[in-house]
């Protein structure tokens, strides 16, 4: 399972345009892991986290951007009339889907098409 800078750049973006916007985060709190919903807002972005503001208790709470594709934090951003989810990539079975490929898949790929690689090596 792998999430790509591509992606985590691309989040960061997202979330840096919208800073001081206002959000619904919903997360796992407490040790019982009780999920709670609650409204915030964006404060700032960072390369590896960012950091938003809790309205009813004014306290700030940190997250890392692989919190938002690995599905431990959902957010959902205002858009004037109601909470939007937040677009985010599936990464939770990409690993599988890469490796999906028989050896033997893979050598039929490779020797359909000789003149797109440069192969050093012999297939065996």
């Amino acid at each position: 399972m792998g999430i790509y800078k591509a992606e985590i750049a691309n989040m960061r973006k997202s979330l840096e345009e919208n800073e001081g916007q206002k959000i619904m985060i919903k997360e796992v709190v407490g040790r019982k892991n009780v999920e709670a919903e609650r409204s915030a807002t964006i404060q700032k972005t960072y390369n590896s986290y960012f950091i938003i503001k809790y309205d009813s208790n004014e306290r700030l709470g940190t997250f890392n951007y692989t919190d938002l594709f690995m599905k431990s934090v959902e957010v959902k951003m205002f858009d004037g009339t109601g909470y939007v989810p937040l677009d985010i990539p599936d990464v939770s079975d990409r690993k599988n889907k890469l490796h999906k490929l028989t050896p033997a898949e893979i050598k039929a790929e490779i020797t359909s098409n000789p003149s797109e690689m440069d192969m050093p090596f012999e297939i065996a």
